[in-house]
């Protein structure tokens, strides 16, 4: 099947996924800038958050770029990746009832954007696996997908840590989106490569 319908459903399933989450922010109850500045905090982890979400759209645009056909096995890899960036808002909810420096949420959140990392990683290996294997412009572009990994890496080792310090858990996943943050052009380049070639 085509990649136009699942590409579509996830484009609405990530703008409801952020227009919840930004209805998590409460309207300061006065002009008094100490307010304001109060609710810094939980503002920042919303931005964390919409880059990372903002992150995931982007990537996911680019890989279906590269892909010609899905099946049921990218459906339902799709599936889980949009499970876990829909619970986004509610680590986000957490954290402001608790507090952006508690642990439990700081750990959540890595929790949450670790499977969601490993939800993109399977369907990575899906539309690969249907659109020729290692031949395919996917396969060619990713290659050992070496950032993905340390992805995955960065955000099991933040889990726990969140318990010993969870500062220090909040400073990995920003370097993790900083990471990602720095446009990844390997699609795009072996699209426009695949694409030449095809045509002379």
């Amino acid at each position: 099947m085509r990649t136009s319908r699942m590409e579509a459903f996830t484009d609405g399933v990530v703008a409801i996924a952020i227009t919840i989450m930004v209805l998590e922010l409460h309207v300061p109850e006065s002009a008094d800038p100490r307010v304001l500045l109060a609710a810094a905090p939980l503002f920042l982890a919303y931005v964390l958050a919409y880059i990372n979400i903002g992150l995931y759209w982007n990537n996911h645009h680019h890989l279906l770029q590269a892909a010609e056909h899905i099946d049921g096995r990218a459906l339902w890899a799709n599936l889980f990746l949009l499970f876990w960036i829909t619970l986004v808002p509610f680590v986000i909810r957490w954290i402001d009832q608790a507090g952006v420096l508690a642990p439990a949420p700081v750990a959540a959140y890595g929790i949450v954007l670790g499977l969601a990392a490993a939800g993109y990683m399977w369907l990575t290996k899906a539309i690969i696996t249907i659109n020729g294997g290692r031949d395919s412009t996917v396969a060619r572009a990713v290659g050992q997908d070496w950032k993905g990994w340390m992805s995955l890496i960065g955000y099991a080792a933040a889990v726990p840590i969140a318990f010993v310090a969870s500062w220090l858990s909040i400073a990995i996943y920003v370097v993790i989106a900083a990471a990602w943050f720095i446009p990844d052009r390997r699609i795009e380049r072996r699209v426009a490569r695949d694409q030449s070639s095809s045509s002379s």
